[in-house]
């Protein structure tokens, strides 16, 4: 442990970021309900609000590493979901694209960014920073 950072350092979030978290939350549970229940324009509409707060929350959070890496691999993740239920939505999910991958397998592209982003900031960005402040 970095003699520098006590053992129990605290991070606190404003009340107002944690109320904008929290209302992330619910914008993101009524999209996937959406498509769950399969109602196509509240589950779109819902695309906008959770990405908008998802941008919002990372964008907020970009000076430290750990928030940061871990915010976007959220937004991409959402990305990845949004295009994911549209192509359910709109009934492309199972068309071809190029030999047997289909459409819906192309959100394996935003879900590999966000792995890649989280194995960048656990793999060489953390072991190269142990005396910085960190949440993760």
């Amino acid at each position: 442990m970095n003699k520098f950072i006590p053992k129990e350092t605290n991070y606190s979030i404003p009340v107002s970021y944690r109320k904008m978290e929290n209302l992330h939350i619910v914008f993101w549970l009524l999209k996937d309900i959406s498509w769950c229940m399969i109602w196509k324009p509240l589950g779109i509409t819902m695309i906008f609000p959770t990405l908008i707060v998802s941008i919002i929350i990372a964008w907020r959070t970009r000076k430290i590493v750990s928030e940061l890496c871990h915010n976007v691999a959220i937004t991409v993740w959402i990305m990845a979901n949004s295009y994911w239920m549209i192509s359910e939505f709109f009934q492309f999910d199972s068309m071809l694209v190029w030999k047997d991958i289909t459409y819906k397998h192309l959100a394996i592209i935003p879900f590999t960014i966000g792995i890649f982003l989280l194995a960048y900031y656990y793999i060489i960005w953390k072991p190269k920073h142990k005396n910085e402040f960190e949440t993760m």
